[in-house]
């Protein structure tokens, strides 16, 4: 069965107790990195783009929720090193050199990163930190940078772990406590040991700014949701949220996944302009709170009773994860068009029947039951946060109470919970509403597939450094000339 398969995969870092308690100690990352990176939003990494960003974390209020680091990608340093050997800022990027700029952002409360890659060049052909890592490391720590992004471009066959455990060494033997981010594309498992190495790890390649990229991302990594912990976190890459191609219900279920997920929140767009909306869903105080919370466990999926199982490489509607405290996170996407979608507390492994109350952390509707519903649009997602006390007498019955995610036209909902006592309490709120039409998702997979051929893909040529394959994935297959579709592992192949 499907879900026999997925249940063993999650279950798997039991079996491995042992190397994944072995973390990597350096202080920093013990909950998931919240920041921003120019890459997505095309944005140049100079010393003025990377102040603008801090200084809008300040004045829309981001640094109060927790985000702290702003982070320059590909392209920040000169194309030669110095005749010293060292990594140097372009000039006319960094025209003050980098410490300026980190001291400026370090006077804001806020925190600075840049990016490097384990190979002989970045990826954009910059120099890379190959049989630098020691001398590289003493700079950056002299310039203050607190985050470094360090990528997999133009580096030599074999097994990556070494090569990332180098760069590791060389950031601790500095003693300043900087977050160290594999961004190695989920090559070697690295999901299995990037914990006793790095703070965070990509679990495949880029993002795109589209749903589909989102919703595959989500999907194909839901298996390994148990090896994130704090001090370690798998990493699904920078958001999109305010790049303007996803819907706001496709922005709160991107940011609703990576949250309680686990993931580091790292925004990818251009603060200066983001909108009231998107704004308001990266500001969500009560979601960031499950991303941060001290337990770090990631949710991961639940088959409800009489739902269909879940499929591998298929964005699934139901993912739970226990809080500290005792509390419990549950998460609904409406992944495959409108729908009505409920889960019985019983079915969530762990949890169990009960009446417990809860609060739906997009809309606050608050209430109680022994289960949860949401009348979701396409692609939008509701978040539960179960508290753990029950509020009343357990049953076996499956009965829920409703919240009806927000709206234009104010409406009045009635619904009604059965409690083993035989009496029937009404809880009436006033909410918001959405148009919605309900849809109901069926699906008759039965094993697990090992398939690891792309989805038909778009017509177009990707170009050097760019996706071109994997589980999932629906854009170009083709490389511009001269390179070449290289397969990185099954959910991701890259023009080389």
């Amino acid at each position: 069965m499907v879900l026999a398969s997925i249940i063993l995969i999650l279950a798997a870092p039991a079996a491995l107790a042992s190397p994944l308690q072995r973390r990597l100690n350096n202080g920093v990352g013990v909950t998931p990195a919240m920041g921003w990176n120019n890459y997505n939003a095309g944005i140049s990494p100079t010393a003025a783009n990377a102040l603008a960003a801090a200084n809008a974390f300040v004045s829309l209020g981001l640094d109060k929720l927790g985000y702290k680091y702003i982070n320059m990608d590909d392209g920040w340093s000169a194309s030669a090193r110095d005749s010293s050997g060292n990594l140097v800022a372009d000039p006319n990027k960094f025209p003050s050199g980098v410490k300026s700029v980190a001291d400026q952002i370090h006077a804001l409360g806020l925190k600075f990163g840049l990016y490097g890659d384990s190979g002989t060049a970045t990826c954009s052909g910059f120099p890379g930190s190959q049989g630098y890592e020691t001398k590289d490391a003493a700079i950056l720590a002299s310039w203050g940078v607190d985050y470094w992004k360090y990528d997999n471009c133009n580096t030599p066959s074999g097994y990556s772990q070494p090569r990332y455990n180098t760069m590791r060494d060389a950031l601790a033997a500095t003693g300043r406590p900087i977050l160290y981010s594999l961004c190695q594309w989920g090559l070697d498992a690295v999901y299995t040991w990037g914990n006793q190495t790095g703070n965070s790890w990509r679990v495949g390649g880029d993002i795109t700014n589209n749903w589909s990229s989102v919703a595959s991302i989500a999907a194909s990594n839901a298996p390994i949701a148990a090896y994130a912990a704090p001090g370690g976190f798998n990493d699904f890459d920078m958001m999109e949220i305010g790049n303007g191609a996803l819907t706001a219900a496709e922005e709160r279920a991107h940011f609703g996944i990576w949250a309680i997920s686990k993931s580091p929140l790292l925004l990818g767009c251009d603060l200066t302009k983001i909108s009231a909306t998107s704004l308001a869903t990266i500001k969500n105080a009560g979601v960031i709170a499950i991303n941060q919370d001290a337990l770090g466990k990631a949710a991961s999926l639940f088959q409800p009773s009489g739902a269909a199982a879940p499929q591998n490489n298929v964005l699934y509607p139901y993912w739970a994860g226990p809080l500290s405290g005792g509390d419990w996170v549950i998460g609904l996407v409406a992944a495959n068009g409108a729908a009505t979608l409920s889960a019985s507390f019983a079915d969530v492994p762990g949890l169990g029947a009960g009446t417990y109350s809860w609060t739906e952390l997009y809309t606050g509707a608050t209430g109680s039951g022994t289960g949860v519903s949401a009348t979701l649009t396409s692609h939008d997602m509701a978040i539960f946060r179960v508290k753990a006390g029950k509020t009343g007498t357990t049953t076996t019955a499956k009965t829920t109470t409703t919240t009806t995610k927000a709206t234009t036209t104010p409406v009045t909902t009635t619904r009604s919970v059965t409690t083993t006592t035989p009496v029937t309490t009404t809880r009436t709120t006033t909410t918001s509403s959405k148009t919605t039409t309900t849809s109901s998702k069926t699906s008759t997979t039965t094993s697990k597939t090992t398939t690891t051929t792309s989805q038909p893909a778009s017509t177009g040529v990707a170009s050097q450094w760019q996706q071109c394959g994997g589980i999932g994935y629906t854009g170009p297959t083709q490389c511009a000339s001269p390179f070449t579709c290289t397969v990185q592992n099954p959910y991701y192949s890259q023009c080389l």
